[in-house]
């Protein structure tokens, strides 16, 4: 059954929900939906105090490397890291409690998919497909999607697709997939890539991006035949949403745990 799953997004340090879009390395463009008053470290808590496990935390640029390790502290092996993940420093990270590590942008050196820096990385992490997701976060282009770089600003030579998937499933456990150009807009999930990834995927997939309404979990569930998960941001209530409530999140993996 498709699970919500938790995140802590991360950026300067401080937890926010970003308008997905408008990342860049410029703060006066960027669209925040949500700024935390708590650490990253609080999330880790609640998300450990309800058994929610496999959620990601995903470094957003420089700056949060100590926030990052104050939550997987709290959790060990329970939580996913990603941003600026390598083969330099992924084994470093899942030392420091990560359960997996999350590759995108070191996979494309120069924005082209490079096979061998996926074969690094899978080294890195002793040849475990256990310990890597890949994230295959994109935007729309025509009528495919590109998996985008450098916070979503990057589009590289992949599209996501069959081919693709199949490429890259014998190296990792789960595809981990924004859907960029819907990222912290709150107005519903791309309901195409969602049935796409469930045609093309046999293993775990996350899907973020959109979500407005817990409606939309079962939407995942009925596209995606029980095997995409997804994760609800800006529009859950602990993150100063107004769409879902983090109790009803809770209420729908308790309800689906057995099924």
């Amino acid at each position: 059954m498709a699970k919500f799953r938790p995140c802590i997004d991360l950026h300067h340090g401080q937890v926010k929900q970003i308008v997905g879009g408008t990342l860049d390395s410029s703060i006066t463009e960027l669209s925040t939906n949500h700024i935390s008053t708590h650490p990253a470290s609080h999330f880790a808590q609640v998300y450990r105090d309800h058994n929610l496990e496999g959620g990601h935390i995903i470094k957003l640029g420089p700056g949060n490397d100590d926030a990052a390790k104050s939550a997987l502290a709290v959790w060990p092996s329970a939580f996913q890291i990603g941003g600026g993940i390598d083969d330099s420093n992924a084994k470093q990270w899942l030392d420091w409690g990560a359960g997996k590590v999350i590759v995108t942008s070191c996979l494309f050196p120069d924005g082209k998919f490079s096979l061998d820096k996926l074969r690094a990385v899978f080294e890195a992490v002793g040849k475990s497909r256990e310990k890597l997701v890949i994230d295959l976060s994109c935007r729309r282009k025509d009528e495919t999607w590109v998996v985008a770089m450098n916070k979503w600003q990057t589009l590289t030579d992949m599209q996501v697709s069959q081919e693709s998937i199949k490429l890259l499933e014998p190296f990792c456990s789960e595809f981990l997939i924004h859907a960029a150009d819907n990222e912290g807009l709150q107005r519903g999930i791309d309901e195409e890539l969602v049935a796409r990834l469930a045609e093309w995927c046999s293993i775990r997939v996350t899907y973020a991006g959109g979500a407005k309404s817990i409606e939309d979990l079962e939407t995942v569930q009925k596209l995606g035949g029980g095997k995409i998960d997804l994760t609800i941001g800006s529009a859950l209530d602990m993150f100063g949403g107004t769409g879902v409530k983090f109790e009803d999140c809770l209420a729908w993996n308790t309800l689906h745990s057995n099924t």
